[in-house]
């Protein structure tokens, strides 16, 4: 049987401070094609960073977003601590996840959580 899975291509205006940003949320370089990166974290996440200088005109404008389910939300939390945008997380939310967002160098919006009671 095949994988079945989606993985997110996320353009990145500097493909180095992408590639150091995800590394710090526990992704690893698996190849790099110059202004292409494929970056995985060995568990099943995959995420590719595509060169696209000028992306996004406004770093606040970034409609894209990102959700990362993890076991340990606060060692991973703890790793990138002063990025965290909202205060007091990671918290349990009305939705029923314990997490908390920051956001990567070209203002995609990042939530790592875990479901709560499953």
């Amino acid at each position: 049987m095949t994988d079945h899975r989606v993985v997110t291509i996320v353009p990145a205006a500097d493909l180095d401070a992408s590639e150091a940003f995800y590394r710090r949320l526990g992704f690893a370089l698996e190849s790099d094609w110059g202004h292409y990166r494929i970056l995985a974290d060995g568990r099943g996440w995959h995420l590719h960073l595509r060169h696209q200088p000028g992306w996004p005109a406004r770093v606040e404008d970034n409609p894209l977003g990102l959700y990362l389910y993890v076991d340990d939300v606060d060692a991973v939390a703890d790793r990138v601590r002063e990025l965290i945008i909202e205060p007091n997380t990671p918290a349990a939310k009305p939705w029923g996840c314990y997490e908390f967002a920051v956001s990567d160098p070209n203002g995609v919006l990042v939530r790592i959580g875990r479901i709560i009671n499953e």
